[in-house]
């Protein structure tokens, strides 16, 4: 059973980021109007763009199907970070400014750490791995204990695909690691997975991300398919490793307004957003599908799909099995546990 441990000092100082865009935004204007035949509105913000499956596959399937269901509650979307930054967007749920947000789970890690193992390295085998595990015991003691640490609900789990390596050089095996300057997100998950699988992190803001490559800054970085694509890195870099070293995570969470929602609409939302994991599970593989064929095809840069998976996996468990302690351990345990593997 995971334990409970207090974050509080952490949560007060997220809760105090400035929300100050976000007045007039919150879903507030329907609230208790349900039984006088009225409308609850929530709004639902996230990070992407348009173009991006969390928001056409994921985002948009959850608005379609709640607001055409008919129970008296109506979604409204704010994407591309309209409603700020994701630390920002954290509090803002807590606090009820924002109803339903879709967050990675490193992010999420600020105020419940044990949810950010769901972005450990070779954590999951796969898309089919990260939803037998949300299927299993474990992740419902998991969502229970993020529920009680911080007010927030996660109504369901998504991968928006597996990070891969690029670089001018191939990485093949963890020693073609050594001595290359990679560049990591920020977030303590991502630089532990730096260390557990071997890499010499170096931290660069993702919108900096094309010139610390193109200057040399970095010589090499890690990211999910799409990203690499809508970034053109092709452009500054030469070999695409298929080193599949994690899955990208996202979880769609919801405030304290989901207690206030009847067991009809509760369960239209929940559909909504089981929906929305299948779809965008399938769209990023169809979009990943197309993305290579077109890579292939036009020799931007060399695909390297001979990348010793197991090699790194195995360094990889290894590393975290031992570094992981109390909650986060037991988390990965389970997660590994639930391995076809």
């Amino acid at each position: 059973m995971i334990t409970r441990r207090s974050h509080r000092m952490k949560w007060v100082a997220l809760l105090a980021a400035p929300a100050m865009l976000l007045v007039g935004c919150a879903g507030d204007s329907g609230e208790g109007d349900v039984a006088n035949g009225g409308t609850i509105e929530l709004t639902l913000a996230h990070s992407y763009n348009p173009d991006q499956p969390q928001d056409r596959c994921g985002a948009q399937v959850i608005a379609d199907d709640v607001n055409s269901a008919d129970v008296g509650l109506k979604i409204e979307l704010f994407g591309s970070s309209q409603l700020g930054g994701d630390a920002d967007r954290v509090a803002s749920v807590a606090s009820g400014d924002i109803d339903i947000d879709i967050q990675g789970a490193s992010a999420l890690g600020a105020v419940y750490e044990p949810i950010s193992v769901l972005d450990a390295a070779y954590a999951f085998d796969d898309a089919d791995h990260l939803a037998a595990f949300m299927a299993s015991d474990a992740s419902k003691t998991l969502t229970d204990a993020f529920a009680e640490e911080t007010g927030i609900h996660a109504l369901g789990v998504w991968s928006a695909g597996a990070r891969h390596f690029t670089a001018n050089t191939p990485i093949r095996t963890p020693d073609d690691l050594d001595g290359l300057r990679i560049r990591f997100p920020g977030s303590p998950q991502f630089l532990m997975n730096a260390k557990a699988l071997g890499a010499q992190a170096t931290e660069v803001a993702y919108e900096e991300l094309y010139l610390a490559l193109q200057q040399g800054t970095v010589e090499g970085q890690e990211n999910p398919i799409t990203n690499i694509k809508s970034q053109n890195l092709s452009e500054v870099q030469d070999y695409l490793s298929l080193s599949a070293h994690q899955l990208n995570t996202n979880v769609v969470i919801m405030s304290s307004k989901w207690d206030e929602l009847n067991d009809e609409q509760q369960t239209v939302l929940q559909d909504a957003v089981e929906h929305a994991v299948t779809e965008v599970t399938t769209c990023v593989a169809d979009d990943e599908e197309t993305t290579l064929e077109e890579w292939r095809t036009a020799g931007d840069w060399e695909i390297v799909d001979d990348v010793d998976v197991d090699a790194f996996q195995k360094k990889a468990v290894a590393y975290l099995s031992d570094t992981f302690t109390g909650d986060s351990l037991e988390v990965f345990e389970a997660i590994r546990s639930t391995s076809s593997k």
